[in-house]
């Protein structure tokens, strides 16, 4: 992701003046990254939330589409951005079409809230690299139909033992970008919407416009600021 994001924002006329990773962490502290407009930050739940301090302290913006962090940081987070000034825009996937599928997800819940005989899973796939499961992506879509079914409470991993939960079953295979299905299925039928990213394309994109968006822009930011429509 990282190499892909650097080749996109040259093509589109910006300038990195800092690389960092595990070996050089010490670089937090230089000049070149106390000079840049945003950071992109794409790592793992251990070392997101530390890397957003550490951008805080040197008064830079920060992108992020690291996921599992919130459960124990969220609240710290909306402290930062909401009363220190500090800005971070997160997702748990810049897609486009990860956008636009969230809007459809959204409103079909929103209808299926009608139609009680319809119980509702999601399965979610993604490469055998990624270290969490079930991705941030399938998460915030089932919170999202957990907003607009009254009859779902929380979801779970796997396997639903109460009728107030969404299953959600992940599977890691190959070097699969991420493929998210949502089933609704009675005893008559079954409606199924799914995303299948071909490639790590439309992440990017999404990634250097939120990068863009958040260079003029302050406080905790999310897709829904990027793309209208997301609050329909």
């Amino acid at each position: 992701m990282g190499r892909e994001i650097e080749k996109l924002a040259l093509s589109r006329g910006h300038e990195i003046v800092c690389i960092i990773d595990i070996n050089n962490r010490e670089d937090f502290d230089s000049d070149a990254f106390r000079s840049a407009d945003v950071a992109i930050e794409f790592t793992n739940p251990q070392a997101a939330y530390d890397n957003y301090l550490k951008a805080f302290k040197a008064n830079v913006k920060v992108v992020s589409g690291s996921t599992g962090w919130r459960d124990k940081h969220q609240a710290d987070i909306e402290h930062f951005c909401n009363e220190e000034g500090k800005t971070l825009f997160w997702s748990s996937n810049f897609s486009l079409g990860v956008a636009i599928f969230s809007a459809l997800n959204k409103y079909l819940a929103h209808i299926m809230n009608q139609f009680p005989t319809y119980d509702v899973s999601m399965t979610e796939t993604h490469h055998i690299h990624k270290l969490d499961a079930p991705s941030g992506t399938a998460i915030t879509l089932a919170e999202t139909i957990i907003e607009q079914l009254d009859r779902k409470n929380h979801w779970v991993k796997e396997v639903a033992t109460n009728s107030d939960e969404i299953a959600i079953h992940s599977i890691r295979e190959g070097e699969v970008p991420g493929i998210h299905s949502i089933c609704y299925d009675s005893f008559a039928d079954n409606i199924t919407i799914t995303h299948d990213a071909k490639n790590r394309s439309g992440f990017v994109m999404g990634t250097v416009l939120a990068a863009e968006y958040t260079a003029t822009h302050q406080g905790l930011l999310t897709m829904s600021h990027l793309f209208p429509f997301l609050n329909d």
